[in-house]
């Protein structure tokens, strides 16, 4: 079972972002606080879970989180100022969504760039260490994976309802034959050779 806490007395929200390899769509992070002593059964890693589970957790996040946050950043703005600094982005506009300012911050993966003043800890496979970050990757993950199937009612073609952007050989197959979308992230490689995407 996942840590419900990193310390005893301070207030932490956990973060995590998911879309950072796809080809198309935005990235999507989120924050959550959840009380201290927190414990669940089955709240994990939104990897090891299937998309029921994450459905019935994200109802129970947003009901028994003190605060939670979800934002995104378009793939625009990806092309524009790269991947890692959209996903930064995104975790700090998550967390300037939620309604209590927290005294620490624990972050999924190896790097962050600093919120205001307050202080973070970087967690290799936080999302499967604490279950704050846990309940973030569960939020973020079940927000875009439902944004990218809504996406892909718009642009058929590419599987998104089940690919939802990651570079898949329906997805690419899809680009080959139809072309690129305005969703698509033109600073990624679409495709092995992509000449005669832009020209």
């Amino acid at each position: 079972m996942l840590k419900s806490s990193h310390t005893i007395d301070l207030v932490e929200a956990g973060c995590d972002e998911v879309g950072r390899g796809c080809l198309a769509g935005p990235v999507v992070a989120a924050a959550v606080i959840l009380p201290k002593n927190y414990a669940h059964e089955i709240l994990n890693d939104s990897k090891q879970l299937n998309k029921e589970e994450r459905q019935i957790l994200t109802r129970e996040i947003q009901r028994d989180a003190i605060s939670w946050g979800i934002a995104e950043v378009s793939n625009e703005e990806i092309d524009k100022i790269n991947i890692l600094n959209a996903s930064f982005k995104a975790m700090h506009l998550a967390l300037d969504k939620l309604t209590q300012k927290p005294d620490l911050l624990l972050i999924d993966g190896n790097r962050f760039q600093p919120y205001g003043d307050l202080k973070f800890e970087c967690v290799i496979k936080g999302d499967a260490t604490y279950l704050s970050i846990a309940a973030a990757s569960v939020l973020a993950k079940t927000y875009r994976d439902e944004l990218m199937a809504k996406l892909s009612e718009e642009y058929p073609g590419y599987a998104w309802e089940s690919n939802v952007g990651y570079p898949t050989e329906e997805h690419r197959n899809g680009i080959r034959s139809l072309g690129i979308t305005p969703y698509h992230r033109r600073s990624f490689q679409l495709l092995p050779s992509q000449l005669e995407l832009f020209t």
